[in-house]
């Protein structure tokens, strides 16, 4: 039941920080599989949302961080095949592409930050308690993360 209500933002947030489809379902999967075995520690003094947010956006980073990044060869192939049955790319599209380069301009840590504030839309406090940092690193990573953007975003004349 919690699996049905919560995947779909746990695989938001996992995608949104490694950008790979294969890596997103797997870290969603161990994210179920790390709270579960974790349940009988949960303390409730977070929300199981804010705990949940914890873990995926920590694995995403894990995975980032341990060079991970390439997807199996499965789903490599499916992401390929998703792509050239494409003829024409709607203005989502393009809109998601154009989210993707901004992200991949940025580091894992800044990536993480802007993900859960703007995309999940948390406050300041609770992705401080999530990414386990001082409120004011938030902050500061939050500043660098968009400065790095929109000069990303002038440099490559994106829409």
């Amino acid at each position: 039941e919690i699996y049905r209500l919560a995947s779909s933002f746990v695989y938001s947030v996992a995608f949104r920080i490694t950008r790979s489809h294969a890596d997103a379902e797997e870290i969603t999967q161990e994210v179920f599989i790390k709270m579960h075995e974790a349940l009988p520690r949960f303390e409730f003094r977070s929300s199981c949302k804010t705990w949940l947010y914890r873990i995926a956006a920590n694995a995403a980073i894990s995975r980032c961080r341990k060079g991970a990044r390439e997807s199996s060869l499965a789903g490599k192939y499916r992401e390929h095949l998703e792509v050239d049955a494409q003829q024409s790319p709607a203005a989502e599209d393009i809109n998601e592409k154009t989210v993707g380069a901004l992200l991949s301009a940025l580091d894992d840590e800044q990536r993480a930050c802007v993900v859960l504030r703007e995309m999940e839309g948390l406050a300041y406090e609770e992705i401080a308690e999530i990414l386990h940092i001082p409120l004011n690193t938030v902050r500061s990573r939050l500043h660098r993360a968009r400065e790095a953007m929109l000069a990303f975003a002038n440099k490559e004349k994106l829409p």
